[in-house]
């Protein structure tokens, strides 16, 4: 009868190389926080999943009567409420994104302080959630194309890419103030305050092109003005175009959001349970 005999390895580093395989390793936890998160939601409300429609809807009417009716501004070759909800889209994905990512580690504490497992997951399993309601009031852009007979072009091949961008947007800011929102409690209050502001300063009631040439590359540091400008431009195609030096500049800083996101959180995730 042979005996097998376990090793036990203790290298430098190995901890922190294995975390993102970590990450793999926990992918159930993923499904499981967010359909928790899904049920909590919309548990014990009237209409349901029927929110995620509802206000974005609404605040397109409002925005498409100020802007479109009222102000008469531009609207590249599209009808209003189409120009609108293709910027409500990627916005309403990015501010529920940084409400919920905000909050996902003091809403998690006695799991935070029970167990290990990566905590990156909290966070991200919150825009997951987010991803989901904005694919549920896409329905309502497909509803509008149909109501204005509108046929995208080619360009909505384009817009994973793009989606892409927002959820990066959405992670890069989420996870910036996940981690500080548990060492400064001061970040609940300052969170909504950005998304209310981030809405009047984002192109979302109207289009960017608007804004003088000599403004554009400053607005566009504006990370969302490329996000949004690259919905507009897939889904509406035709007379939309694309300011690729203002792209690329709000591109740029997503990136730089993301990665210093990454590095930041990292940094004092293993003091999350003691702080929080």
């Amino acid at each position: 009868m042979t005996q097998r005999s376990l090793s036990f390895t203790i290298e430098s580093g190995r901890a922190e190389r294995q975390y993102w395989q970590d990450l793999w390793r926990y992918r159930e936890l993923f499904y499981f926080l967010a359909w928790r998160d899904i049920l909590v939601r919309y548990k014990q409300t009237t209409i349901g999943i029927a929110w995620a429609l509802l206000r974005p809807f609404l605040t397109m009417i409002v925005f498409s009567v100020v802007f479109g009716s009222l102000a008469k501004l531009p609207t590249q070759g599209a009808p209003y409420p189409i120009l609108v909800f293709a910027a409500m889209l990627p916005w309403q994905f990015f501010a529920n994104s940084l409400s919920e990512c905000s909050n996902s580690l003091i809403t998690n504490a006695n799991l935070l302080s029970k167990v290990y497992f990566p905590r990156l997951v909290l966070p991200t399993s919150a825009v997951i959630v987010s991803l989901i309601d904005f694919m549920i009031s896409s329905v309502i852009m497909v509803g509008l194309m149909a109501w204005y007979h509108f046929i995208p072009s080619w360009r909505i091949i384009t817009l994973p890419f793009f989606i892409l961008i927002a959820f990066s947007a959405a992670m890069g800011a989420g996870l910036w103030l996940s981690a500080l929102n548990v060492k400064y409690r001061d970040f609940r209050y300052v969170v909504p305050f950005i998304i209310q502001f981030g809405l009047y300063i984002s192109p979302v009631g109207f289009s960017s092109s608007i804004v003088p040439e000599q403004w554009r590359w400053i607005y566009s540091l504006n990370p969302m003005v490329g996000v949004i400008d690259g919905f507009r431009w897939a889904i509406l195609g035709g007379d939309s175009h694309l300011y690729l030096p203002g792209f690329v500049i709000s591109i740029g800083i997503v990136f730089a959001f993301l990665f210093g996101g990454i590095r930041y959180f990292r940094a004092y995730e293993r003091s999350f349970a003691d702080v929080i």
